[in-house]
């Protein structure tokens, strides 16, 4: 476990110690994986399509560098920027200790409004924290945005509702929170974290497997567990008291025990997780000792933790692979100070042509930013854009589809640009 920590701290990003406890907790581990000789290695990419695939290098990317969006403006481990979609220019940080901030979208903004404080319930440290955002798709109309937080004693992850008091209120009474479900941590790391709306009105919220390493309780594979998992509610509804479970959910009105709130499953912590303007869900899910990968999440889907690590055997022995197990689109190995991949976002603006259509992430380590080209629900290519662009702890788009990226350890908002030709 520990000798990972010494070798993210080898890589000369850690600037703190609760930054180096962050690389620590979210790429923890406890043995070696038993690397399938099968995989393919590219350019220290691995192969790890759905479909077999000719991988090459994809020189459509035009070059970019990285630049500091709100070069006034400084945030307290940043690990979220969104937007209301209220008809303002206004876009929200979420402070990882428990805090959002709202700011006008200009580079030359000064100064950023405390939204929200609930650091007072807020459990902050490692991978815990206030880790997710999003907004009500009729905000305009009910003011309603959703939170994802760890609390301690115990320690539980909450997912929560809070109502402004108006659309344009510049700030947020913390007695407005509305639980809508709430469950146990047994560790402190592998929290995922991630809350978003789908083109389907639900909301989605990523959960990892609990933490340790090698997923000790087989949390991700246990369908009866919140954990290791993308779960899929309809708010709307008072079914289960502040939500529901929508009818097409693959567990639902089931008679086994399964939580009829799990899309899909077999996941380790996927941190991060978008959709696309085709409505594909994508994760990055984070590995255990030697893969990251990238998955298109379908409902029902099993995405192979502990089974598999990526492609590879895990724990194959003491779980036998059912034959539904759906591969990542994409892997990569933990070579050149790669250990932890921060899922991204399918590009969408047009300040960077080149990038539009392309999956762009990044590995929270080493601080590398990559262009994956998807063919279909395969890979067709994948570019390193960035060498270091920083602690990339999320991704995230404002009012027009731009692609922001949060660095955790600098407290910035980056921005990637073209270089003029």
């Amino acid at each position: 476990m520990f000798g990972k920590a010494i070798y993210a701290l080898l890589i000369s990003l850690v600037a703190t110690a609760g930054f180096s406890w962050f690389i620590w907790s979210l790429c923890q581990t406890d043995k070696k994986a038993d690397i399938n000789s099968n995989i393919k290695t590219i350019a220290n990419v691995e192969e790890a399509g759905i479909a077999q695939a000719v991988f090459k290098s994809d020189k459509s990317v035009s070059p970019v560098r990285v630049i500091n969006a709100y070069p006034k403006l400084t945030f307290d481990s940043p690990v979220e920027y969104t937007y209301a979609n209220d008809g303002t220019n206004r876009v929200f940080v979420v402070e990882q200790t428990g805090r959002i901030k709202v700011f006008d979208n200009n580079a030359n903004s000064s100064a950023a409004q405390i939204y929200l404080d609930i650091r007072k319930n807020v459990a902050y440290g490692g991978e815990m924290g206030l880790l997710g955002l999003a907004f009500h798709p009729k905000f305009n109309e009910n003011g309603f945005f959703f939170v994802n937080y760890t609390k301690d004693n115990p320690r539980e992850t909450v997912v929560s509702r809070f109502k402004a008091s108006s659309v344009d209120a510049s700030t947020i009474d913390p007695k407005s929170e509305v639980i809508l479900f709430k469950f146990r941590q047994p560790y402190s790391n592998h929290n995922g974290g991630k809350v978003l709306f789908g083109p389907d009105g639900y909301l989605y919220v990523s959960t990892g497997d609990g933490g340790s390493g090698g997923d000790p309780k087989n949390n991700g594979q246990d369908r009866s567990s919140w954990l290791g998992k993308i779960l899929r509610i309809d708010v709307n509804s008072t079914e289960k008291g502040n939500y529901g479970i929508p009818a097409d959910n693959p567990f639902a009105n089931n008679k086994e025990g399964f939580r009829e709130e799990i899309f899909a499953y077999g996941l380790r912590n996927p941190w991060r997780i978008s959709f696309d303007e085709q409505g594909q869900l994508w994760a990055g899910d984070v590995g255990q000792n030697e893969i990251e990968e990238i998955d298109i999440v379908t409902k029902g889907g099993n995405y192979g933790w502990r089974i598999k690590e990526g492609r590879a055997d895990y724990n194959s022995d003491n779980n036998p692979s059912p034959k539904n197990l759906i591969e990542p689109i994409w892997q990569y190995s933990h070579s050149q100070g790669n250990v932890s991949i921060t899922g991204g976002v399918v590009y969408r603006g047009s300040q960077n042509p080149s990038l539009r259509g392309k999956y762009i992430y990044a590995d929270y380590a080493s601080g590398r930013v990559w262009a994956l080209k998807p063919d279909g629900n395969k890979a067709g290519s994948n570019q390193e854009i960035v060498s270091r662009a920083g602690a990339i702890s999320a991704f995230g788009e404002d009012q027009k589809h731009e692609l922001y990226m949060c660095d955790l350890g600098d407290g910035k908002i980056l921005k990637l640009v073209e270089n003029q030709q």
